[in-house]
């Protein structure tokens, strides 16, 4: 009856447009004062002490760093670069945004900022050399969703804060899946450009992208930093995250010189206020996960759907079906710390492992970015291409398709998550 309550009063909370983060704080001072005898201390005190992790110190610094990136020109000599490799394939500018994406995102763990850092250089040159928009539009929106799959990711420090999962294993066994993710929507993109007899580029020279390679090679230098630091022992994620931000301004401001001192501070003040938003949605999440186990919900659900004969093939595809509804609703950041503290201890009586469970979660919540209503990607990619939300949803369908032919894969195919870090010896 206390879950009914809880949740009704959270839905109706949401329904009249107030934002998650509110809702989700109103919603557990509503409950904890009208119906428990918590006292207040206890609910200050678990505000303080819910986000004094050292793992939630990595979001700002990921969005520092991507912020610089995405100022700085390193999407352009991405872009460049391969062009360089693969423009000369069916739809080659098509699967260099791929690529791009799949690079970028590889530096600056957000998917929103993928989607601007390559979309508003590489959509105005596919409209140029007569790609048709919509299939611009459908290859940026989709493949800029890898920004929360390959790691660094913030929606993985997230899962990792609610669930208390290694940060640097999800981070290894992001690795795979994101770079057969990205296969799947460049041979989508290459498909339909050689269905659709859309331009190649002329072949590169191997001195052109040699050329194309060391103009882009401080961006791509940064994947080493982060993920052998960590791989080898040499900093934490978090630490890595502290790296990345520091490198990603040297970059930016002394190396490619396309950042200015004077352009710093509002990069600083971009990040802080980003920051301080993911931070205040953590704050009041910790909030309602406390409220949850203190009614002990999530046992409740796990001890009902057992005792149903629920095995851990029907809950994860009940997983999945719940995560991409609120995809319909909700934006990432808001759904992983709502959902999974409700949905892991199910996972794990079922015997799932919490790596692969925390990829197949980043894997729906990629999707969701891409889908109507509320996908951020389209909303973004609608800013870049001044195309309406609905235009836009019938250009993504072919690639979100691709997508989630791939999240059945993920979901039922352990091993696709968790071999790397198996190999590598971080699990």
């Amino acid at each position: 009856m206390n879950a009914l309550i809880i949740f009704v009063l959270l839905f109706v909370l949401m329904l009249t447009g107030m934002p998650v983060s509110i809702s989700l704080g109103l919603t557990v001072l509503t409950f904890l004062f009208a119906m428990t005898d918590v006292p207040v201390q206890a609910v200050a005190l678990k505000l303080f002490t819910g986000i004094e992790k050292f793992e939630i110190m990595a979001i700002p610094f990921f969005i520092l760093a991507g912020n610089f990136l995405t100022h700085g020109g390193v999407a352009k000599r991405m872009i460049n670069f391969a062009t360089s490799m693969v423009g000369h394939w069916h739809g080659g500018l098509g699967l260099a945004g791929v690529m791009a994406c799949a690079l970028f995102a590889a530096v600056s763990g957000s998917s929103p900022a993928t989607v601007v850092a390559i979309g508003s250089i590489l959509l105005p040159a596919m409209l140029k050399q007569g790609f048709p928009k919509r299939f611009g539009a459908g290859v940026i929106t989709t493949s800029g969703a890898l920004g929360i799959l390959i790691p660094p990711s913030i929606v993985m420090v997230m899962y990792s804060v609610s669930t208390n999962t290694s940060v640097g294993a999800l981070f290894m066994a992001g690795i795979v899946p994101g770079l057969a993710l990205a296969f799947l929507l460049g041979l989508t993109t290459w498909w339909k450009a050689r269905k659709g007899g859309y331009p190649r580029m002329p072949k590169a020279t191997w001195g052109v992208r040699l050329k194309a390679f060391r103009d882009s090679m401080w961006g791509l230098l940064l994947i080493v930093v982060v993920m052998g630091g960590i791989y080898t022992g040499v900093f934490t994620p978090t630490e890595a995250a502290a790296m990345s931000a520091v490198y990603a301004f040297i970059v930016a401001v002394f190396v490619y010189k396309d950042m200015s001192l004077r352009k710093v501070p509002k990069v600083l003040i971009d990040s802080a206020n980003m920051s301080a938003m993911l931070l205040y949605i953590i704050t009041n999440a910790v909030l309602f996960s406390f409220l949850l186990t203190s009614e002990q919900i999530p046992q409740v659900m796990a001890d009902w759907m057992i005792g149903k004969g629920l095995g851990p093939i029907a809950f994860l595809l009940v997983v999945n079906v719940l995560l991409l509804l609120a995809g319909n609703v909700m934006e990432p950041s808001s759904i992983v710390l709502i959902m999974a503290p409700i949905l892991f201890p199910v996972a794990m009586k079922l015997g799932i492992d919490p790596v692969h469970f925390g990829i197949l979660i980043t894997v729906n919540m990629e999707v969701g970015m891409c889908h109507p209503p509320v996908g951020l990607n389209l909303y973004v990619a609608s800013g870049i291409t001044k195309m309406g939300i609905t235009e836009l949803t019938i250009a993504v369908w072919p690639w979100l398709l691709t997508m989630l032919g791939f999240l059945i894969l993920v979901t039922y195919w352990p091993p696709l998550s968790l071999w790397l870090p198996k190999a590598l010896g971080v699990m």
